[in-house]
């Protein structure tokens, strides 16, 4: 869903870019970027090292309150608490929908796992609802849509060409989704060992 995260935070930008008209182009970049964020943990604990809901917003109104505190200030110090605002609630809103998803078994679809999301405030693994059975799924990709479509049609230019870039990743994965788990495990098997060790055990420990 890393896709679907990053339009849901180009969206968040452009709520923010509505409100404070100021902000411009910079906050939209930083709500997907900051949609995508929490994912990078897959480099250690898979929605765990990196999902902090309450921690990101709470961070995120710290620095919208400083924006309002510093409109109109020196040194353009309101934009780049507004960037961060909208990086921080694009990466809280992620951390919170996971739990909407899939579990992290390697054939989500299977649905035998009961980790959805790390719950950092009681220490443990909270079950995944499914609501999107797992990423890439078809409701998946129809998210993406519901997202994308209408912030292409608001935005111009190459921020739009992103957006639409962003879709068609989508769409793409959807359709591979599957079949690219027996591929990956495939690949594994072929490659020599020393290929192997260059690339993070946490990407392939679970195709062995």
């Amino acid at each position: 869903m890393a896709t679907t995260h990053a339009l849901a935070g180009v969206l968040i930008g452009l709520a923010t870019a509505a409100l404070f008209p100021v902000s411009g182009a910079p906050v939209v970049l930083a709500g997907a970027l900051g949609g995508a964020f929490p994912d990078l943990d897959v480099l250690a604990v898979h929605r765990r090292t990196l999902h902090f809901p309450v921690g990101y917003a709470a961070l995120g109104t710290v620095a919208a309150g400083l924006a309002v505190l510093t409109a109109g200030g020196p040194y353009g110090a309101a934009t780049w608490f507004l960037t961060a605002a909208a990086f921080l609630a694009a990466a809280a809103v992620h951390a919170g929908m996971d739990v909407f998803g899939g579990g992290l078994e390697l054939r989500p679809w299977e649905a035998t796992s009961n980790r959805g999301v790390y719950d950092h405030f009681n220490g443990r693994w909270r079950a995944p609802k499914r609501w999107v059975r797992y990423d890439g799924a078809p409701e998946d990709f129809a998210l993406a849509l519901a997202l994308g479509l209408p912030t292409a049609v608001a935005l111009q230019g190459t921020a739009r060409v992103g957006v639409l870039a962003l879709l068609v990743i989508s769409g793409t994965y959807a359709l591979v989704r599957k079949p690219l788990v027996d591929g990956g495990e495939r690949l594994v098997r072929w490659l020599p060992a020393w290929a192997l060790r260059l690339v993070p055990e946490t990407l392939i420990e679970d195709l062995r």
